[in-house]
């Protein structure tokens, strides 16, 4: 199954590297969220690799509906995080698949191929960037931390758009990024960069894989109103283990 998984996020990491520089075709899925042929292409090629090894098992996509098998195991793949960034050129961008058995993710993947690091993590047996294993960050303050978040597609029309969690956190913290891939996001959290990342609205894809590198990397992460992930409710909170229950203070606070 790990084979399995590298072979396809590193197949899939070719493709995207291959029409990073190139102009692309493209249509909206929303006003603003939009795919390329090589979303779609990346997500062909994950699924080949996947089905051709483990026919049986269901799989979980971004951009297509796959039939439901029924399987104890599912692949939740998301064949480019950052489309948006790999659509104008901007490298913050990866390939994400997680593996889920029995509603739990036991593997994940991330690859960044424009900056030739993979995130790989397999349940209890640690996490790692290319081969190396990582930790979360040591800061132990909020005031001395780099947070990450996002905002929504529909942050023109909707009240809940992170704005108000991000008016709190702006004034508690040394600064906070906004780079568009919260896959990567999560990444960055599991070895160090970030302290802390929060973000609505993601979608199971977004968070599976960097869940378990985060979890297993060191960190906490829970949705915002529980004390476990569900990546299926669509916000989280992952942090070191310092910072973590400030940071839930703050988005109970404005929730």
């Amino acid at each position: 199954m790990k084979n399995t998984l590298l072979k396809a996020i590193k197949e899939a990491g070719k493709i995207a590297s291959e029409g990073f520089s190139k102009e692309k075709k493209f249509e909206y899925k929303g006003s603003i969220d939009l795919v390329t042929e090589y979303d779609l292409a990346c997500e062909k090629k994950i699924i080949e690799i996947i089905k051709k090894k483990f026919p049986e098992h269901d799989i979980l996509t971004e951009e297509t509906k796959q039939k439901d098998l029924h399987s104890e195991y599912k692949w939740i793949i998301d064949p480019i995080d950052g489309t948006t960034n790999f659509f104008h050129g901007h490298p913050f961008y990866c390939v994400s698949i997680g593996v889920e058995y029995k509603k739990e993710i036991i593997m994940g993947a991330v690859y960044a191929p424009y900056l030739n690091e993979l995130f790989f993590a397999e349940k209890n047996k640690g996490a790692y960037l290319n081969n190396k294993l990582i930790k979360v960050s040591q800061i132990k303050t909020l005031k001395a931390s780099l947070l990450s978040t996002g905002f929504p597609y529909d942050i023109a029309t909707s009240k809940d758009n992170n704005i108000n969690y991000f008016l709190a956190f702006v004034k508690e913290v040394q600064a906070i990024r906004r780079d568009g891939a919260a896959a990567l996001d999560l990444c960055y959290v599991a070895c160090g960069r970030f302290d802390g990342f929060w973000e609505l609205k993601l979608h199971p894809w977004d968070m599976a894989a960097g869940s378990l590198i985060v979890k297993e990397a060191g960190g906490r992460i829970s949705n915002f109103n529980t004390e476990e992930l569900d990546i299926y409710t669509r916000d989280v909170i992952a942090a070191n283990v310092f910072i973590y229950d400030e940071m839930k203070k703050i988005i109970m606070a404005r929730g």
